[in-house]
This record gives structure tokens, sequence and C-alpha cells, in this order.
């Protein structure tokens, strides 16, 4: 537990929560500003910053009860899709540095736009692949 955390403060029960889920890894509640009715966190009780730092044992915990969860909100709210994301990093519009995923339900028309999209060149396309290649090899 990281007590500066604000997650892991409402994890040890030290903040109250709307709770959805819980077992021994995870903990999953509905988040105070929703994007759409039914937004829901989920998080990993064990403290990580971000998914890039999080053990691969730890996502394997946490990705079966994100499904369960997601399934289950959209059934709740009769949503048409889901959204589930994670930012990394204060760039990416991190706030809360403890490794979590929003599920926000999607409807048809609702008008939210997740982000905008641009035109790509095949040539730069193509370096950014091989290179994102050569780093994983």
């Amino acid at each position: 537990m990281n007590k500066d955390c604000v997650f892991c403060k409402i994890i040890a029960g030290e903040i109250p929560s709307d709770k959805v889920y819980e077992d021994e890894f995870v903990l999953s509640f509905l988040d105070l500003h929703p994007v759409m009715p039914g937004h829901t966190l989920i998080m990993p009780k064990q403290h990580s910053d971000g998914f890039l730092s999080t053990d691969d044992e730890i996502l394997r915990q946490l990705v079966p009860e994100m499904k369960k969860i997601a399934k289950a909100v959209m059934q709740v709210t009769s949503a048409h899709g889901v959204n589930i994301s994670t930012n990394h990093g204060a760039a990416a519009g991190q706030s809360v540095f403890h490794l979590h995923f929003h599920i926000i339900p999607r409807f048809d028309k609702d008008g939210l736009k997740p982000w905008p999209h641009q035109e790509s060149e095949p040539k730069s396309r193509k370096e950014i692949a091989e290179a994102i290649k050569k780093q994983l090899s």
C-alpha cells in the first residue's frame, strides 16, 4: 500500500466507495465523476503506479475480472458497447498513479468521441512498425 495513494486508501477502506466487485486481488467501484452512468473503475489491490510497471501476474488476475465486470455493466446499463481503457503517465491523462482501468458504457449516438484520428503516410507507418519490431526482438 502506498499511503499517499487515494486508490490505496479506498482499497484499505479509509475512503468510502460504491463497490461493485471485490476479491483478494481486485477492487472495482463506480467512478465519482462518470463519463456515462455506470462508468466503473477496476484495479489491482496491490499498488503499482501504472500499466507498464505492473507485474504480469497481477494483470493475469485482473483481466478476467475486468471482462466479467464489463459484461455486467453493459447488462445493467443496457449499453450497446463499452470502452475499456487505462492511461499510463501524466501525458496520457493519468491523474491517479495506481493502475486502474475505466469501463465506460457506450450507447448508439451518445456523442462521446474518444480521440481524434489523423492521416498517416505509408512510409512513416512502415518506419515506425519496423522500429517497434526491432525493439521487441
